[in-house]
């Protein structure tokens, strides 16, 4: 059994959305200063690193909260699914032609972006590939019931509202912020588990393959 971790390490140098307060990591005890024990002290937002949205991130106060959020949606057989370099926007017209294989149920999208985490790149980039509006109806339309993306949003920058708001109403469960960079294009079998946040929009999570 082959285990993939494709979830991204929260330091304080990962890129963080604009806007968003930045990550946080303190040790408030230290044993080198006398404590019995090291403790850390952690400030960062629930979209930080490999994260899933909650309904309630874009669709308001009666939407579902992250901690309930159905699990066995975050668990079991996806497909990753690789996408040319050459593609910026991951419309309608570029799905239908990637070869998605039939009854996917879970799809994660490795595209040009997974070479920031592959290259450490420390600074935020505003042109990631995302998924347009149509794209995502596509998507639903097949019968997608979770996403998971290779950078820190599903939608394009700067435009970020109809892709979520589609996907979510929907009952798509999106993951975001994936390290697909060492992943090949195939099967596998999904786990990625958010913290139990109580009416949280969102939650870090962490995220693994199995090879099937």
């Amino acid at each position: 059994m082959q285990i993939y971790d494709i979830s991204l390490s929260i330091s304080q140098e990962l890129p963080t959305w604009p806007g968003d307060p930045t990550i946080k990591i303190e040790r408030v005890q230290k044993m080198e200063d006398g404590a019995d024990a090291n403790v850390t002290h952690l400030s960062m937002t629930a979209h930080t690193g490999t994260h899933i949205d909650a309904p309630y991130h874009f669709l308001g106060n009666d939407a579902t909260t992250i901690e309930q959020i159905d699990l066995n949606q975050l668990v079991g057989r996806a497909y990753v699914l690789q996408i040319s370099n050459d593609v910026d926007l991951l419309t309608a017209n570029v799905l239908k032609n990637s070869g998605i294989p039939p009854r996917t149920k879970r799809l994660l999208i490795k595209t040009r972006n997974s070479e920031h985490w592959k290259n450490q790149d420390n600074e935020f980039d505003e042109s990631f590939v995302a998924i347009s509006p149509d794209g995502a109806q596509y998507l639903i339309d097949r019968g997608i019931k979770l996403i998971g993306v290779d950078y820190l949003s599903v939608a394009p920058y700067g435009d970020g509202k109809p892709t979520h708001k589609l996907f979510l109403e929907a009952g798509v469960i999106i993951v975001e912020g994936l390290d697909l960079s060492e992943i090949t294009q195939g099967r596998y079998t999904f786990y990625c588990l958010p913290l139990k946040i109580e009416g949280a929009d969102g939650s870090p999570a962490r995220a693994i393959l199995i090879g099937v």
